[in-house]
C-alpha cells in the first residue's frame, strides 16, 4: 500500500493517518480521564462488598472497561484522534464510557433485587463503544484488505461477546456472572486466535507510551484512595504512618515498571516489524498490562482499608488488622502485578529474572503468618518486599540502567 494512497483515502473520508513519528495527543490524554473515574468506581464498587464475589465482580467490570479503552490505543495508533471525524466520535465515546463508569454501581445484581436500569444502561454503553471503534477502523482502512479481513475476523467474537453482556442485564445471580465470563473468554480467546498480521501499529513509541500513562493514572487513583481512606477522621499518628507506608507501596511499584522495564519493552517493540510487531504488542500492552492494571487496583483497595483502620486508633498498637479480603486484595494485587511483570519480561526478551518471581511468591504467602496482625504492619511487610526488589535491582542492574539512560540520551 503506497504512502500516495493512504493519504488520498483518508483525505476522502477526513481521516489523517499516523506513522512512525506519532506521539500522545491531548485529546487521548483528555480521554483517559474517563477511565480515572471508571477505577475509582471499580475500587469503590469491591468496598461496598468485601467478599470474593464482589472482588470477582469488581474484576469483570474493570475487564470490559479495558477492554474498551484498549481498542482505541489502536484506533488512535492508527488515525490521528484529534483531527477530522477521530476528534468528534473519540469525544462522543468519552461520553458514553462516562455513562458506563456511572452505571458500574448498577452492573450486577443478584437473584431477587428489583432490575436497576443500570445494567442495561451500562451494557448498550459498551455495545455503542465497541460498534463505534469497528466502525471507524473499518472506514480507516478502506482499501487495505489485510486490515479489514482482520477487522472482520475481529468483529465475530466481538459482536458474540457484546451480546452475552447485553444478555446478561436481564438476569441475576449466577447466571450474570456465567454470562460476563464467558462474554469476556470469547472476545479474549478471539482476539489470540484470529490472525494479527492485519492489524497495523505505525508507531510503537506512541503504543507503549499509551500503556505507561494508563499505568500511571491506575497510580494516581491509588494515591486518591490513600488519601480517601481518611474519610474525615483525625489525623493521627497512626494514620500519618499508614500514609507513609502506602505512600512506599505505591512509589515502589511506580518504581518497578519505569525505572527500565517500561524503556526497554518500547525499544523490543520498536525492533519488529509488520505481524511480528502486532503479535508483541497485543501480548505484551493489550493482555498483560491488564493484571498490572488490576494489581494496582486491588493495592489501592487494600491501602484505603489500611489507612481506614490506622485513622480509627489513636496508638500505633491499637490499630486493627485489614479485614481477610481486604488483605487477600492488598496481597494479591500485588502478586498479579509483580507476576504481569514476569511474563512482560519473559514475551519481550524469554528471560525471567529471580527477584520478581520471589517477590510475587513471598506476597503471597503474606496473609497467614499476618491474617491478625495489626495493619500497619500488614502494609508495612508488603512494603518492605517491594523495596527489596527496588533495592537489589538499582544494585545489580546500576551498569545496564546506566547504559540505558545514556543511550536516551
Amino acid at each position: 500500500m503506497s504512502t500516495s494512497s493512504s493519504h488520498d483515502r483518508s483525505s476522502r473520508a477526513h481521516l489523517n493517518l499516523t506513522d512512525s513519528k506519532h506521539s500522545v495527543t491531548s485529546l487521548e490524554l483528555f480521554f483517559d480521564l474517563v477511565f480515572v473515574f471508571a477505577l475509582t468506581q471499580v475500587t469503590s464498587l469491591i468496598a461496598a462488598d468485601l467478599t470474593p464475589l464482589g472482588m470477582l465482580r469488581g474484576v469483570l467490570v474493570l475487564a470490559v472497561m479495558w477492554w474498551s479503552w484498549v481498542g482505541y490505543s489502536w484506533l488512535t495508533n492508527f488515525v490521528r484522534a484529534d483531527d477530522g471525524a477521530p476528534r468528534f466520535l473519540l469525544i462522543t465515546v468519552m461520553g458514553v464510557m462516562m455513562v458506563m463508569a456511572l452505571a458500574i454501581p448498577e452492573a450486577f445484581r443478584d437473584a431477587g433485587e428489583p432490575s436497576p436500569n443500570g445494567a442495561l444502561v451500562f451494557a448498550l454503553g459498551y455495545l455503542a463503544v465497541r460498534a463505534l471503534h469497528i466502525a471507524l477502523f473499518a472506514l480507516a482502512g478502506r482499501g487495505d484488505p489485510g486490515l479489514l479481513g482482520t477487522l472482520l475476523r475481529f468483529s465475530l467474537p466481538t459482536v458474540f461477546g457484546v451480546g452475552l453482556i447485553v444478555t446478561a442485564a436481564f438476569t441475576t445471580g449466577p447466571w450474570q456472572l456465567v454470562l460476563w465470563v464467558a462474554a469476556l473468554t470469547v472476545d479474549l480467546i478471539g482476539v489470540l486466535v484470529i490472525d494479527s498480521g492485519g492489524w497495523r501499529l505505525n508507531s510503537p513509541s506512541h503504543f507503549a507510551e499509551r500503556h505507561s500513562l494508563i499505568i500511571i493514572i491506575a497510580l494516581g487513583e491509588s494515591i486518591v484512595a490513600i488519601g480517601a481512606g481518611m474519610g474525615g477522621l483525625p489525623l493521627t499518628w497512626p494514620a500519618l504512618l499508614a500514609t507513609a507506608l502506602g505512600m512506599v507501596v505505591v512509589i515502589s511499584v511506580w518504581w518497578t515498571y519505569f525505572d527500565f522495564v517500561s524503556t526497554v519493552a518500547e525499544r523490543m517493540l520498536a525492533s519488529k516489524e509488520g505481524a511480528e510487531r502486532t503479535a508483541m504488542a497485543r501480548d505484551s500492552y493489550t493482555y498483560l498490562h491488564f493484571p498490572m492494571v488490576a494489581g494496582i487496583v486491588l493495592i489501592a483497595l487494600g491501602l484505603k482499608k489500611a489507612l481506614s483502620k490506622a485513622a480509627e486508633a489513636t496508638a500505633l498498637g491499637d490499630v486493627h488488622a485489614l479485614p481477610d479480603i481486604a488483605l487477600w486484595s492488598l496481597c494479591g494485587g500485588t502478586a498479579a502485578y509483580l507476576g504481569a511483570q514476569v511474563a512482560f519480561r519473559w514475551r519481550n526478551t524469554h528471560t525471567w529474572g529471580v527477584q520478581r518471581p520471589l517477590a510475587a511468591a513471598a506476597v503471597l504467602v503474606v496473609p497467614s503468618p499476618l491474617g491478625n496482625r495489626n495493619s500497619l504492619v500488614q502494609v508495612g511487610v508488603i512494603a518492605l518486599i517491594l523495596l527489596a526488589v527496588v533495592g537489589y535491582e538499582s544494585v545489580r542492574l546500576r551498569e545496564f540502567r546506566a547504559e540505558l539512560r545514556h543511550a536516551e540520551h
